[in-house]
């Protein structure tokens, strides 16, 4: 039997992740917060006839009392993890001069710090021979710096940095650490993410065309189970990439922001958004 483990699986990729994975054979530990949250993901899996390969664990990914009680449940199964999945997060939205610390500590204890904490916990269950991986959800935020998200791209960008120390280390034990880096998606993740940008009264023209854009993404984002399909292909690899842009656009930001010289880049995020460069 193979094993995976998904944070953050009570709904949007992580849901559709943990789901497909189950499709693709693997009996997966969904893990959440709240488990009072399994309902919905318990009911699509019984629908689709994978409800066997579907155990529901309690995880808050910022507490490690948490963790030890996962890893306690592995040790005590004899239990070795193929695929960990690092999911849970959200986007702390808000332009930088009303965040407050607090929300800065919040939003890497979870993007950032529940990675590291998480994956720390576990490495111990994932196998030295080739089969085992750590797929990191990362975004687009975590190589281009959105305005108007300061907080959430920041804790990407150090997950980015943390993945390709962590790739580079663990290539020489046998396991293949991969990002996956979504665009736009209709998660629940946008809620949270455009809050206080939405209710921050006082705005300029550039942030009130920036809130409307941000509107625009979330209302028109893509199926997040195109992003789960994609981390069930990296989980079935031999050689997984590295990196992996998915969505409208992701692959050609990636591209643009490698090779187009700064100036272009904001010159051009100003003319879209109609904002006024002080010259």
């Amino acid at each position: 039997m193979k094993y995976a483990l998904v944070t953050g699986a009570s709904s949007g990729i992580g849901m559709y992740t943990t789901l497909e994975l189950a499709h693709q054979g693997f009996h997966v530990f969904a893990t959440m917060r709240d488990v009072k949250n399994r309902t919905k993901i318990e009911s699509i899996a019984q629908y689709q006839s994978v409800q066997d390969r579907l155990t529901i664990l309690e995880l808050d990914v910022t507490k490690q009392e948490d963790l030890v009680r996962v890893a306690e449940y592995l040790e005590q199964q004899s239990i070795q993890i193929q695929v960990l999945v690092n999911n849970a997060g959200y986007c702390q939205g808000g332009f930088f001069q009303d965040l407050t610390e607090e929300e800065w500590q919040a939003q890497f204890q979870t993007n950032f710090f529940g990675a590291v904490r998480t994956t720390k916990a576990l490495l111990p269950f994932i196998p030295r021979d080739g089969s085992g991986k750590i797929i990191a959800i990362s975004s687009v935020s975590g190589f281009f710096g959105f305005p108007g998200m300061s907080a959430y791209t920041s804790s990407k960008f150090a997950l980015e940095g943390w993945g390709e120390s962590l790739r580079l280390e663990l290539l020489n034990e046998g396991i293949w650490v991969s990002l996956v880096q979504p665009g736009a998606y209709q998660t629940k993740i946008w809620e949270r993410g455009l809050e206080k940008v939405a209710d921050q009264q006082t705005r300029n023209a550039f942030q009130e065309n920036l809130v409307k854009e941000a509107m625009k993404s979330r209302d028109n984002g893509a199926d997040p189970r195109e992003v789960a399909r994609l981390v069930a292909q990296i989980a079935q690899k031999a050689r997984p990439k590295f990196r992996y842009p998915v969505g409208n656009g992701a692959k050609s930001l990636a591209i643009g922001k490698r090779c187009l010289p700064w100036s272009w880049i904001e010159g051009y995020v100003y003319r879209f958004l109609k904002g006024k460069v002080v010259k």
